[in-house]
């Protein structure tokens, strides 16, 4: 390279019209000294143990509170308090219930949702059953021993109520069933 080229080269260029701000001269600053990051970490970690280890104790303190009372009348000889009545999950039982209208039964899959209307010779329908869920539907060659009477079974999820009525409309109407 030649000495005009690079004076060329190393000369400064006129100002150029330009939107950017004017260059800035950069302060003078003292170097960064990054320590060693392994030693901070072990301070944070041990206040994440005592932190979980007082929540711990805590919970422990509250559920002792709360249920010590009923292990400490039951250790005594006590009798255990009054249970409430069981949840809606136990009081749900299984129908099985045969529906007059076969073709009708063979639409209906597990978790559909049904009313069951029972059809008396005298009488108007009555609605036996709102929004029972179908739990299963038995094939046509799993009922081969059932009654001659025609229709379908199907097992249906209703309250333990219900399943008593269900029974007792069976006996005396034909059933049908209506998709919700």
């Amino acid at each position: 390279m030649s000495s005009d080229t690079l004076d060329a080269f190393l000369s400064p260029c006129p100002p150029a019209p330009s939107s950017c701000p004017p260059a800035r001269r950069v302060p003078a600053f003292a170097p960064l000294r990054v320590g060693p990051g392994r030693y901070r970490l072990r301070p944070v970690l041990r206040r994440r143990r005592r932190t979980a280890s007082g929540a711990l104790a805590v919970t422990a303190a509250v559920l002792a509170v709360a249920g010590g009372g009923q292990a400490a009348q039951a250790s005594r000889g006590a009798s255990p308090p009054a249970a409430g009545p069981p949840p809606a999950a136990v009081r749900m039982v299984s129908a099985p219930v045969r529906i007059a209208d076969a073709a009708t039964v063979r639409l209906l899959r597990p978790g559909d949702r049904v009313d069951v209307v029972a059809a008396e010779r005298a009488g108007p329908p009555r609605l036996v059953a709102a929004g029972a869920r179908v739990a299963r539907v038995p094939a046509p060659a799993q009922e081969a021993g059932a009654a001659g009477d025609g229709g379908a079974l199907v097992v249906l999820s209703v309250p333990r109520d219900t399943a008593r009525e269900l029974v007792g409309a069976a006996a005396t109407a034909r059933l049908a069933v209506a998709l919700c």
